[in-house]
């Protein structure tokens, strides 16, 4: 595939990763994947994954992800940076949020120039 060397650590196999970022936040690990389609059109990946444990002590990971294409971006942007907006001006009862302090300020942070966040799609309605 034209653009990719295998040097770079992309081969035939992997033609379809092209950046790929993990962000850790708590108990959470959020992966940010750029990925390639057949006709070389980017679109992202963002999956949640989360430790869990059976009663046994055994442990597996609850995955759940988004795939968000171009078309989609500015829109996805207006909505995650609305709630945003919303939830930095909200009347907490509680401290207010501190983005340079909380743990997961450097996802925040990673999605205010991004623009890319996890979104519930079941919960939006057209």
């Amino acid at each position: 595939m034209e653009g990719y060397d295998k040097a770079d650590g992309y081969s035939k196999n992997k033609h379809d990763e092209i950046f790929s970022n993990a962000v850790r936040a708590g108990k959470r690990t959020y992966f940010f994947d750029v990925k390639a389609t057949k006709k070389n059109d980017y679109y992202l990946t963002i999956t949640e994954s989360k430790k869990r444990y059976d009663k046994e002590g055994n442990f597996s990971f609850e995955k759940h992800k988004i795939f968000l294409y171009k078309e989609d971006f500015d829109k996805f942007s207006d909505g995650l940076m609305s709630a945003l907006d919303f939830i930095r001006n909200s009347n907490l009862e509680d401290e207010p949020i501190n983005m340079e302090q909380n743990e997961s300020s450097d996802l925040i942070e990673g999605l205010e120039t991004e623009t890319f966040s996890n979104v519930e799609f079941e919960d939006l309605a057209e």
